[in-house]
């Protein structure tokens, strides 16, 4: 199953490069990530000091007069236009190592999820940029990740990264952008990672949807993406549709927790009420795990809010603990899936993370992770986000067993989390 997911990424990744790479020149060296951290900065005009941050902001409204009326007032762009290679030297670089290496002497895919964002936010900045202004009046930040799908279990810390990405779909305020990540090995890249985010333009206070430059797609191979950006718009919205917040479970569903539920009944007292755990289980109560972030300055994005890379490292090294004690050895991630970023996360905000293995097949863990801010005026708790992340364990892991009709319907959002980062169009 998974060969034949990574297959059909392989192809995807290989249209893209061979359309796109001819338009970059091999002969200056590409920026790395600290480049575009400075150049996002640069384009929205953002304070590097924490203190300057209000005159930052205030400066920025007065951009909203640069904002298109209609997206046909727009210069349409070409998926070249927006393609960026970016060099992570860490064969090269020794001295960045440290910040991305874990105890297992591997590189954290946490800090490779900042990075991701990081990317994805130029890569948009590059489809609207307009010659002749000095800052964009667009605030671009991430709306979802759609999906992350990884080739190898191992990311090497002293071998170089390359980083590549475009813009594959527009629609009117929202962008999807898909990016692959390379390692150099005896002297090739190769494939490591392809992930697809969906990024939301707004104006220059973050507070209404902006118009964004059309994107026109040139020959059959583009054509082919743009329409998987199309299909893959409605996908969502069809998924969103049959959420198990809206709808009941399907028939088979239901079949799947009944059988679980009989299969934890006492035969020998015949009651609704006792229950057994089943040989080589575990209750879904006892599979999760908590964690708690103060939201300090030193980690807001370029509009002074919490960078969304930095909450989606917190989210996945959580997702992975829970994973690694829920099956006794160190778990892989193999995909991510649907994230939804819901809200944003205010400077000085409590976060609280719960993370939760919902659903297991052989040895995959689902694991689901829920945060949440915490308002200290109101005493209230609102979400932010919710994360998905599939990993493998080296061992067999103990079945998940749902105990109540709550952990069954997580259990259920689970199955149907691990089947679509699992299935991947067969073309």
């Amino acid at each position: 199953m998974l060969a034949r997911r990574w297959f059909s990424l392989s192809k995807t990744h290989a249209i893209l490069m061979r359309m796109l790479t001819s338009t970059t020149s091999g002969s200056q060296p590409l920026p790395d990530m600290h480049e575009v951290r400075n150049k996002l900065r640069t384009i929205v005009g953002a304070s590097t000091n924490w203190s300057d941050h209000v005159r930052a902001m205030n400066e920025r409204k007065a951009l909203h007069t640069l904002l298109a009326k209609n997206q046909a007032d727009m210069p349409p762009r070409k998926m070249r236009d927006s393609y960026i290679e970016v060099m992570l030297p860490l064969g090269s670089q020794p001295e960045i190592r440290e910040k991305y290496l874990n105890v297992n002497n591997t590189v954290r895919f946490g800090r490779i999820l900042e990075d991701l964002d990081s990317l994805g936010v130029l890569i948009c900045y590059t489809h609207t940029k307009h010659e002749t202004l000095q800052r964009s009046p667009l605030s671009i930040v991430t709306a979802l990740v759609d999906k992350i799908g990884l080739w190898k279990k191992v990311i090497h810390p002293d071998c170089d990264i390359k980083f590549t990405g475009n813009v594959s779909w527009v629609g009117r305020t929202s962008m999807e952008v898909k990016m692959h990540m390379l390692q150099l090995q005896n002297g090739n890249y190769c494939p490591l990672l392809d992930a697809t985010f969906v990024m939301v333009a707004r104006d220059p206070e973050n507070k209404r949807p902006a118009f964004v430059n059309p994107l026109i797609p040139e020959g059959p191979e583009e054509e082919k993406i743009f329409k998987e950006g199309e299909l893959n718009k409605i996908r969502r919205t069809d998924f969103s549709k049959v959420s198990l917040l809206k709808m009941a479970p399907t028939a088979d569903e239901r079949t799947v927790i009944h059988d679980m539920f009989l299969n934890t009944l006492d035969s020998k007292t015949v009651s609704f009420r006792s229950r057994v755990l089943p040989p080589s289980s575990m209750w879904m109560e006892d599979a999760k795990l908590k964690g708690l972030e103060i939201c300090h300055p030193q980690e807001r994005n370029i509009f002074n809010r919490i960078f969304g890379g930095f909450l989606m490292r917190k989210a996945y090294e959580l997702g992975w603990a829970t994973a690694c004690t829920y099956g006794s050895s160190r778990p892989y991630v193999m995909a991510v899936d649907d994230i939804m970023f819901q809200r944003p996360v205010e400077i000085g905000s409590l976060l609280f993370f719960s993370s939760q293995v919902c659903y297991t097949e052989e040895n995959f863990i689902q694991v689901r992770v829920h945060s949440e801010v915490y308002n200290s005026d109101t005493r209230e708790h609102h979400t932010t986000n919710v994360f998905h992340f599939t990993f493998m364990s080296e061992n067999q892991i103990p079945q998940i067993v749902p105990k109540t009709y709550g952990e069954s319907m997580l259990y259920l959002d689970g199955k149907r989390h691990f089947d679509s980062a699992m299935k991947e169009t067969h073309a």
